[in-house]
């Protein structure tokens, strides 16, 4: 028997509005942003342990979630973070 085991998932949401990824990017410590090299801002979140790609269309790409359920906590916990910041509304 083959045993299957998920190590990474990738998933996609898109938030209401755009995103001014200047302003997250000198916001948020955790931030990386360089458009010169790549369009989309790198932030990692912690717990769960998943990296997000936020594009300033709105669209999120969650990478290295090991379930649905980190998926689904990485990006309520990105938009909460957004939102008390003032940056998501």
């Amino acid at each position: 028997m083959i045993e299957v085991k998920i190590e990474n998932i990738v998933a996609s949401a898109i938030f209401a509005e755009k995103l001014d990824l200047d302003v997250i990017a000198t916001s948020l410590e955790e931030a990386e942003y360089e458009p010169e090299q790549f369009p989309g801002l790198v932030y990692r979140v912690k717990e769960p342990r998943v990296v997000m790609l936020l594009f300033g269309s709105g669209k999120i790409v969650c990478t290295g979630g090991k379930n649905t359920e980190d998926v689904s906590t990485a990006v309520e916990k990105v938009s909460k973070k957004l939102t008390s910041m003032g940056l998501l509304h």
